[in-house]
C-alpha cells in the first residue's frame, strides 16, 4: 500500500471511526483501524467487536493499493499534530507504515489486515432509513430514561 492523501480528509474519518477503539482491549487488533485502498478511495474500518465504524474518503493519488492495520489512537494524534493544509504520504512496508509530511517522518507498526476481525451481518437483519432530525428528537425524548452508572448493564442503554 502506497498513497498520496490531504491531512484534512484523513483527519475526519479516522477520528469518526477512533471513537470505537476502546483503550483497553484483549486483542492487540482491536486498537487498530483497518486501511484499505482501492478505485480512488480509502475505507477506515475500526471495532471493538459490538460496534463497527468505516469511513471512506477519496485519495488523491494511488501508487499500490492495499491493506494494513496500525494504531489507532497513535495515527489520529501524528494527524492531528501535522499542519493543516499538507499532503501526508502514507507507504507500507515490511509490517511497518510509514508517514511522510513535509520533513516529518513517523514509523508505525502495522499489524496483517487478514487479522482484523470482521463483523459479519446477521442473515435476519433489516435497514430502515429515518431522516436525521426525527431520530434526534426520538433519541432524546427518551434518552433521559436511561441509567447513567447502573451496575444492572441492561439500563444503562435503549432498546
Amino acid at each position: 500500500m502506497h498513497i498520496i492523501i490531504s491531512r484534512e480528509a484523513l483527519l475526519k474519518p479516522l477520528a469518526m471511526v477512533s471513537s470505537v477503539v476502546e483503550r483497553r482491549h484483549t486483542l492487540p487488533v482491536l486498537a487498530n483501524v483497518l486501511l484499505s485502498v482501492d478505485k480512488q478511495q480509502l475505507s477506515l474500518t475500526a471495532t471493538d467487536m459490538e460496534v463497527e465504524l468505516v469511513g471512506r474518503t477519496p485519495v488523491d493519488q494511488i501508487k499500490q493499493p492495499g491493506d494494513a492495520t496500525v494504531p489507532a489512537r497513535k495515527l489520529l494524534d501524528i494527524c492531528r499534530k501535522l499542519p493543516e493544509g499538507k499532503d501526508l504520504d502514507l507507504a507500507l512496508k515490511d509490517n511497518k507504515l510509514t508517514l511522510k509530511c513535509g520533513r516529518s517522518r513517523y514509523t508505525l507498526a502495522a499489524l496483517a489486515a487478514a487479522e482484523f476481525p470482521v463483523v459479519e451481518d446477521e442473515p435476519d437483519t433489516f435497514s430502515v432509513t429515518v431522516p436525521q432530525p426525527l431520530l434526534w428528537e426520538l433519541l432524546e425524548k427518551t434518552g433521559f430514561s436511561m441509567a447513567q452508572q447502573d451496575v444492572r448493564y441492561y439500563l444503562n442503554g435503549m432498546l
